[in-house]
């Protein structure tokens, strides 16, 4: 099997210097560089940089993929919107890492399929979950909370450690979040079993009304200051930092996580628990429309058979049309006119088609495509 692996680089919070495009070209010829973006596959050979590097020095977000198996996301945000000690109660270990330095917070997810084998391209898939990034600069905590069900997931962690906070809202995950979840492989019974711990979001629509009054109680010096960056210089960090404080110091907490106490051990006990159910209602459900089909079926062919009675000889007269055609398609339509006479012959409980079919069978013998046409029919 073909190699095939695809690296991908986003700068989003500042875009890359002549200088520093330079720099990344002297690494590979052939990948995409722009002012923002770092992109190259390889079907042979391999990447020269180091991704863990590159995300300290140019950028936020860098995602791989290869056709073995393994899938790689690692975002860098400023250590201000992502407090590390917080982030560090879900990360740990080879799957969910994180790294703190000058100031930048570097977050790495890491799935492995032992299996392997897949083919999957890499193009559109870092769009997909480069809003991750700003979701855990709101300070939404899912992203964290998918990576330690990973960690649950790939046996990292004792059945004794105690589950993190649970934030809220994993009953309505955002697009990127599904692509996350997607991307990471987690299990879809391992989701439901998080869901069912965690609290509703709440509507974090802004009200003006509400913006102007707690901007109109800030000093007027920290209030010239704020209006001045957001004029002047503001990034996406500032704009995210101020509206955390706004949210903090206008309600508290907007939405608060929940301590459940589980352990690991729990988590995999209702995941069992929940995955048997679900099968068993599904097996259910199967056998429901299994059934429904069935007499739908049935219905259709005795009201086919209603519509046929009386037409038996004409329908001989056409099935030996058919056979003396000698063709693959008129054999397969004579198979079907005779399993129509079958069954006509079964209903009104006439014995006269297998003595007329038998005779038939005789006269076609050495028809041996025919023949064989009738024994899958089960004629």
């Amino acid at each position: 099997m073909s190699e095939y692996q695809y690296y991908e680089f986003q700068a989003v919070d500042r875009p890359l210097t002549e200088k520093e495009m330079r720099e990344l070209r002297s690494y590979s010829t052939r990948a995409h560089i722009t002012p923002t973006s770092f992109i190259v596959d390889y079907s042979w050979g391999g990447f020269k940089g180091d991704e863990d590097i590159w995300m300290e020095k140019y950028f936020d977000a860098f995602l791989y993929l290869s056709n073995w198996g393994t899938r790689i996301l690692k975002l860098r945000l400023p250590s201000r919107l992502l407090d590390s000690k917080t982030a560090l109660k879900y990360c740990g270990g080879e799957n969910v890492s994180i790294v703190a330095k000058t100031g930048k917070v570097i977050l790495s997810f890491v799935s492995e399929d032992e299996e392997g084998g897949e083919w999957i391209e890499g193009s559109d898939h870092l769009s997909s979950l480069i809003s991750v990034r700003n979701e855990l600069a709101r300070g939404d905590l899912r992203a964290l909370y998918l990576g330690w069900l990973l960690r649950v997931q790939t046996d990292e962690l004792d059945n004794e450690d105690i589950e993190p906070p649970v934030p809220p809202g994993f009953d309505r995950l955002s697009a990127s979040l599904r692509s996350l979840v997607e991307f990471l492989r987690i299990d879809s019974d391992l989701l439901h079993v998080a869901d069912r711990a965690s609290a509703s979001l709440k509507d974090e629509k802004l009200k003006p009304d509400e913006v102007r009054e707690w901007v109109a109680g800030l000093p007027a010096e920290e209030r010239d200051d704020i209006v001045t960056r957001f004029i002047y210089n503001a990034d996406d960090a500032f704009y995210t930092e101020t509206l955390k404080r706004f949210h903090k110091e206008r309600s508290g907490q907007l939405n608060r996580v929940l301590a459940t106490g589980r352990t690991v051990g729990e988590i995999l006990r209702a995941v069992e628990v929940y995955t048997a159910e679900r099968k068993r209602i599904e097996a259910k459900t199967r056998t429901k429309d299994k059934a429904r089909r069935e007499k739908n079926a049935a219905i259709a062919r005795e009201k086919h058979l209603d519509e046929i009675t009386g037409c038996e000889e004409k329908l001989w007269t056409e099935v030996e049309k058919l056979i003396a055609a000698k063709q693959s398609k008129t054999y397969d339509q004579a198979v079907r006119l005779l399993m129509n006479l079958r069954d006509l012959g079964i209903r009104d409980k006439n014995g006269d088609f297998y003595s007329r079919f038998e005779l038939l069978k005789q006269r076609c013998s050495r028809k041996s495509s025919f023949i064989e046409r009738l024994k899958r029919a089960g004629l």
